[in-house]
């Protein structure tokens, strides 16, 4: 019975950690996008390289099943979000 609930115990930590990391990273990607908005708003040169450096890393935790998949985003998007707010 105790291996069970160690197996139990081992698996919930490690789903944890995953969604612990997520978090961690959509805090990441948001900071990021505000950056590129604030750019866009200004008329300035900005990249989406680290927006999308961070979805990356995302969606491979994704993978594993617990975690929501996040779209990639591109310089359009940016540009269309910020001309809309």
């Amino acid at each position: 019975m105790t291996n069970v609930h160690e197996a139990i115990t081992k698996h919930s930590n490690g789903q944890h950690a995953v969604v612990k990391r997520f978090v961690g990273l959509e805090q990441q990607r948001e900071l990021f996008i505000e950056e590129a908005v604030t750019l866009a708003k200004q008329n300035k040169e900005f990249t989406v390289d680290k927006i999308n450096r961070v979805t990356n890393e995302m969606n491979q935790l994704a993978q594993k099943g617990i975690v929501p998949l996040r779209r990639l985003v591109t310089v359009e998007m940016v540009k269309e979000y910020a001309g809309r707010n």
